[in-house]
């Protein structure tokens, strides 16, 4: 009896050592083998933003993917694509996720089936960063976009992005965008209005600080934390008046 007592007990404790072992080596540098390589951010929210879905028909014709299947664009992809998080960011993404819902509704949109039209020049405030990001996830691009297969360009996206240099948006606003279905003409637009959302008080101080090196590392780390608390209103919970979304009758 004592001997199966101890036996008993000495299969237990193997058990509860190599669970123990199994959890290690997950949560070890070894056990993360597959995270290797993989942008590690600062801010939790960047992963944690709705994603925005979209169904790609060239992905799809060139074997990227497969048929059904989607390409899932994150907050964190466009920080990734402009190498920083900022108000301009968060606006075009969040812009961008409203408008496709505003065309689309629960289908999936299709990137390089929209046409993007902004009001002013590519110039105006932070039409360029914005628009970049809006490529980005809808494929829609300048003329310096994919020209398509063969001669009707079949799959083309470039000319589906434009800049109205003579049609201005509001000016409290930081853009104005005007987003259109190539397949069924609907059109919505999107002004987004920055201003909505105050920067933090503190800001005032240490942006000359942080700009001209002489913050300390405490000033820095303020700095950095405020101004992301002010994307993540933007991209998680705008306030009551950041976007404007309408539909645009012909």
């Amino acid at each position: 009896m004592k001997n199966e007592f101890c036996k008993g007990i000495s299969l237990k404790n193997l058990f509860v050592c190599m669970l123990v072992a199994g959890i290690t080596y997950c949560i070890s540098p070894c056990g993360l083998a597959h995270a290797e390589g993989q942008t590690k951010y600062s801010k939790d929210f960047f992963d944690t933003v709705e994603p925005i879905k979209m169904k790609d028909p060239l992905a799809v014709i060139l074997g990227a993917m497969d048929k059904g299947e989607v390409f899932a664009f994150t907050y964190a992809d466009a920080v990734k694509f402009a190498g920083h998080s900022c108000p301009a960011v968060a606006g075009a993404y969040k812009s961008t996720q409203m408008a496709l819902r505003a065309l689309y509704g629960d289908e999936i949109p299709v990137r390089g089936n929209i046409k993007v039209a902004f009001k002013g020049d590519v110039g105006y405030k932070v039409n360029g960063p914005i628009s970049q990001v809006v490529t980005l996830i809808t494929g829609a691009a300048p003329e310096s976009g994919f020209k398509g297969f063969g001669t009707a360009g079949k799959y083309g996206r470039y000319n589906l992005m434009t800049f109205d240099r003579d049609n201005a948006p509001d000016s409290k606003a930081t853009c104005s965008i005007v987003f259109q279905r190539v397949d069924n003409g609907k059109k919505t637009e999107v002004t987004y209005y920055v201003e909505s959302v105050p920067a933090n008080e503190r800001m005032d101080k240490l942006i000359p600080l942080v700009l001209s090196g002489k913050a300390s590392e405490d000033e820095a780390k303020e700095f950095g934390d405020l101004w992301q608390e002010r994307v993540k209103k933007i991209v998680v919970n705008p306030p009551e008046g950041t976007f404007l979304v309408r539909a645009v009758k012909e």
